[in-house]
């Protein structure tokens, strides 16, 4: 098997703790308290549109947080690096407009699938093969397409709930334009805390679902297996994981130094998906943001430890999701939509920047335009035949773009 072996054998308890340190441990919570933010508002706002129940989302947070943390443990002990795991945003924002006319096991299926698929290409070697097949621009076409309703629906939080959603975007802005305080104070977190606040103040708080202390009881899902689930979901994630999510990790951990093993890597993120799929959690796939917070200061021999406290404070997380489900439910609709559209903002500007900066723009323009219609050709979604028909565009105008990206 073309799997990496670590350069180093993995420390020993007493080592790991000597590696560990107050700047490790700071940089760890900011990274998880993100990584507890933004992406499960984005997680919460997608599956109440789908229709899932409490226990539904509550076993999806679980299994994100707390089977991604055994892996995250895992990976950093075992190769010495930042590899910290979570599940794939542009995957859970697929997944909303696929609830609308497929059942929640059919989509499980195809979480299932996408598993299997990434965990033949990790143990196949063919990973930077598949990840060159469809155009970057295409593929961040069809992200900006699925992510634009979050942008949208930040602005009517703002219209429709003034007093929650624009303070929380005042503050947002506030703290992304001063570098200094962002690094006390990172934007996202300091939304949230001032959204809190606010949803306190105004009396908009209401536990009528419970947000009492429970521990999680899973549940188990029997996938169901449909091609309109299968042609509609899984290339779409396993692209989203190994080119998008996936990407942006390695990129990260490079720049810090770092050599993640992509392989591996795509392995784990094939086999954590199929078995986080059963409890009803989207795709597994390497971190950028987490491991970007975890690596950007600090000795990078030492980044690994890091890492596995996030993992560490995952496992408590997963195990207590009842309760902070419970938690954002009791909030109003806006605080979450809010809480998600800035979350996604970066992302949404990264987008559309990859998908229109210099090749592939008319594909990634139809992709785009496409993939906003959300409109369904035999049962299947939009995201699908958005990267369909983009890619026939370009392939058919735009056939120079081809022969320069092979060069």
């Amino acid at each position: 098997m073309p799997l990496e072996k670590p350069a180093a054998p993995p420390p020993r308890l007493r080592a790991a703790l000597a590696d560990f340190g107050g700047l490790y441990a700071t940089n760890a919570f900011i990274a998880f308290v993100f990584a507890a933010s933004g992406p499960v508002a984005i997680v919460l706002a997608v599956g109440t549109r789908g229709g899932l129940s409490a226990a539904d989302l509550s076993s999806w947070i679980f299994a994100s947080f707390f089977i991604n943390g055994l892996i995250s443990i895992a990976f950093c002990w075992r190769y010495r690096q930042p590899l910290v795991f979570f599940w794939t945003i542009p995957g859970t924002v697929l997944v909303g407009p696929a609830l609308g006319h497929l059942t929640f096991p059919e989509v499980i299926g195809a979480f299932v699938a996408t598993g299997v698929l990434m965990l033949a290409l990790g143990l196949s070697g063919w990973v930077r093969r598949a990840m060159e097949a469809v155009p970057m621009p295409i593929v961040m076409g069809m992200v900006a397409g699925v992510f634009l309703r979050f942008g949208l629906d930040l602005v009517f939080a703002i219209r429709d709930d003034f007093w929650i959603a624009a303070p929380m975007t005042a503050v947002f802005i506030a703290l992304s334009a001063s570098p200094r305080l962002a690094r006390f104070m990172p934007p996202l977190i300091g939304t949230l805390i001032v959204g809190a606040v606010l949803v306190a103040v105004l009396g908009r708080f209401d536990p009528a679902g419970g947000a009492d202390f429970t521990l999680v009881r899973p549940n188990l899902y029997v996938p169901v297996f449909s091609w309109q689930a299968m042609l509609e979901l899984v290339v779409p994630l396993a692209i989203t994981v190994l080119a998008v999510q996936n990407g942006q990790g390695i990129v990260v951990l490079r720049a810090a130094g770092h050599a993640p093993p992509i392989n591996a890597v795509t392995v784990a993120c094939g086999a954590g998906s199929i078995v986080t799929a059963f409890a009803g959690a989207v795709s597994t796939c390497l971190t950028g943001p987490v491991n970007a917070i975890i690596s950007a200061s600090g000795d990078t021999q030492r980044h690994y430890t890091a890492g596995i406290f996030v993992g560490i404070l995952a496992l408590a997380f997963g195990l207590a999701s009842p309760f902070f489900v419970g938690l954002m439910l009791a909030t109003p609709k806006t605080f979450i939509a809010a809480l998600a559209g800035l979350a996604m903002l970066r992302v949404l500007q990264t987008a559309f920047t990859v998908s229109f900066r210099d090749r592939f723009t008319l594909g990634a323009l139809v992709t785009f335009l496409v993939t906003v219609a959300d409109v369904t050709i035999f049962n299947i979604g939009a995201a699908f035949w958005g990267l369909v028909f983009g890619f026939a565009a370009s392939w058919l105008l735009e056939r120079g773009d081809f022969a320069a990206q092979r060069s």
